[in-house]
């Protein structure tokens, strides 16, 4: 197809978006949470480990994409609900102890890898945390959805409440934000404890790469 007739093709579909008003920053009128759902699962098929129930949503996942979708926020009757039904969710380490090895938090934050239909049922899954933040000084390539913890433990320190607090945020993050877009690394079986607590390690340990600059593994 030539460039000069792709053009005016171009042209007309934002003719028609523009007319229709179908831009992310609206809200979405006209069409039923259904009707998207039965699009979505006449368009994928199962393979592997990717199963069709990937499709169907939590009851706090349909509250939160409803309130996007017509740009109503929650109400804090349902916010309340969802936060405190997240933070029941959450499972602390069996032997209390909230910091495992930084190194191997490392790599799980480095590795992007899991849960996709090539992989293998039970094989180890990555956080990809650099994804989304900022993490050290060494890493120059990084995501900016989430914010930076260049000097998580530094600039908090390492108290009981703190050390909570973040397990809570890794295991379920909707524990402290209703409709926040962070993995549920341990309440969606992402990652396991061990690794929580090595993501843990990265992010508090003083010799870990988080919170000294001179580190470079």
């Amino acid at each position: 197809m030539k460039i000069s007739t792709i053009a005016p093709l171009v042209v007309l579909t934002g003719l028609l978006l523009a007319s229709t008003g179908a831009y992310a920053d609206e809200p979405v009128t006209g069409t039923s949470p259904e009707d998207v759902l039965a699009v979505l699962k006449a368009s994928f098929q199962e393979k592997g480990i990717a199963k069709m129930d990937r499709l169907d949503q939590s009851t706090m996942q349909k509250a939160c994409s409803q309130a996007d979708m017509t740009g109503k926020p929650l109400s804090n009757e349902d916010t309340a609900k969802i936060t405190k039904e997240a933070l029941a969710s959450v499972k602390y380490p069996a032997d209390g102890k909230y910091v495992g090895d930084w190194k191997a938090g490392e790599k799980v934050a480095q590795n992007g890898r899991g849960l996709q239909l090539s992989d293998k049922a039970g094989a180890a899954n990555g956080g990809n945390c650099y994804a989304c933040h900022q993490m050290t000084k060494a890493e120059i390539s990084f995501g900016n959805i989430g914010p930076s913890l260049l000097h998580y433990g530094k600039l908090r320190g390492a108290s009981k409440e703190i050390l909570e607090y973040t397990w809570n945020k890794i295991y379920n993050s909707h524990a402290s934000a209703a409709c926040s877009t962070m993995p549920r690394f341990g309440a969606a079986g992402i990652l396991t404890e061990a690794q929580l607590k090595d993501v843990m390690a990265l992010l508090f340990d003083p010799e870990s790469p988080v919170n000294k600059d001179s580190v470079t593994q």
